[in-house]
């Protein structure tokens, strides 16, 4: 009998809508997100389960945007916190025999101990969990936080920026996303991860002449005219640059190289693709020219963009945050939508149980004691 192949299963396919239960131990929930598949474009029916549940609690306003949602508490604070993290996930492993897939795994045996295995066990339904869990738990026993929270569930993530739900939230229902502070729930091994690098591809493209390739001397070679781009980039020394007392290491990389029409022709054109990782003390235009002045005498053009976000640690929000956790915070290399709450004027930065470096993994997995303690860190923080 042959496996079906989950990857295909269609958005919408007869069953019982799922159902959240938000008081459970919050590493059961998050095996239940896991077991909802929500791969990008297919994020609807956890985003029905996440509106149904949060729709349970008095004291938030929901507005709901595709599959989008924002809730609101209105309690009259003086200072307002975002919580924020994606529904959806990367595809599912093709690899036989892969942990990391749908439904969620339990190694041990007994659901709640030990290690989850899923996609989107750390990117990152245990996140997403703990927003939930917080929601739902703040208001029990008659404690209330003291700040305001605005929580954000968000699709299209995993995929090109302007299918971003974030982004959609932002220009459709920007009025409703001002803070004072941002936590976006990536993973980040429980550590304040603050801002994010930038993030920039360009094309530098060599022209020759095309020619038979026993007469090569006819024609002008543009492969080989490449090399000297190629040689630029691998003597390269990549920089690492403080902003705000943390270490942003930059990267500058060819990623792709094409050209050629045949095995026979000498290729008349070339195209080296290349993708910079700039620290958040630059904007996308001075990254620009940083290539620019690097490759000069090429053509250079920039197809692709997203600024960085400084830390903002100076915050007295985050400072507050940040000796909550009780560990240094250290950069986030990689490009994360706190720089969407950087534009926006709202300091942000990565707090979220799991190892980023296990993120789309086959073997994709979190501690459940991991999402445990990522609650209770934010649950004093609110409450303190």
């Amino acid at each position: 009998m042959t496996a079906p192949d989950l990857n295909s299963r269609p958005n919408s396919r007869p069953h019982a809508a799922a159902r959240l239960d938000l008081r459970q131990d919050v590493a059961l929930l998050t095996a239940t997100l896991i077991d909802i598949y929500s791969v990008s474009g297919a994020e609807k029916e956890v985003a029905d389960a996440v509106e149904h549940a949060l729709r349970s609690i008095p004291q938030l306003e929901l507005v709901r945007d595709g599959d989008s949602i924002i809730a609101r508490t209105n309690l009259g604070r003086p200072e307002r916190v975002i919580l924020a993290g994606h529904l959806d996930t990367v595809p599912l492993p093709t690899t036989e025999g892969s942990l990391g897939t749908v439904p969620s795994y339990w190694p041990s045996g007994s659901p709640g101990e030990g290690i989850l295995y899923g996609r989107g066990a750390t990117d990152m339904k245990g996140g997403v969990a703990v927003q939930l869990a917080l929601a739902a738990g703040l208001f029990d026993g008659g404690a209330e936080p003291d700040k305001d929270i605005t929580f954000v569930f968000y699709d299209h993530e995993e995929v090109e920026a302007v299918k971003s739900g974030l982004g959609r939230l932002v220009r459709n229902h920007g009025h409703l996303l001002g803070g004072d502070f941002a936590i976006l729930l990536e993973p980040t091994h429980g550590t304040v991860e603050g801002g994010c690098n930038g993030t920039s591809r360009f094309e530098a493209t060599t022209v020759g002449e095309a020619a038979h390739s026993a007469r090569a001397w006819m024609g002008s070679n543009a492969i080989h005219a490449a090399a000297p781009i190629l040689a630029r980039l691998a003597a390269y020394e990549p920089r690492t640059i403080t902003v705000d007392g943390l270490d942003y290491r930059e990267s500058l990389n060819a990623v792709k190289v094409s050209g050629g029409t045949a095995g026979n022709v000498i290729p008349d054109r070339c195209v080296v693709e290349i993708n910079y990782r700039f620290a958040p003390d630059k904007t996308p235009d001075e990254a620009e020219q940083h290539v620019r002045d690097l490759l000069q005498g090429f053509d250079v053009v920039r197809t692709d963009s997203a600024a960085g976000a400084r830390p903002g640690l100076n915050h007295p929000a985050a400072a507050s945050f940040v000796a909550a956790v009780g560990a240094a915070p250290k950069p986030k290399y990689g490009w994360t939508d706190v720089a969407r709450f950087s534009e926006l004027g709202i300091p942000a930065v990565n707090f979220g149980p799991g190892d980023p470096l296990l993120a789309h993994k086959d073997n994709e997995h979190v501690e459940a004691d991991a999402i445990r303690e990522c609650l209770r860190v934010l649950r004093g923080w609110l409450t303190a």
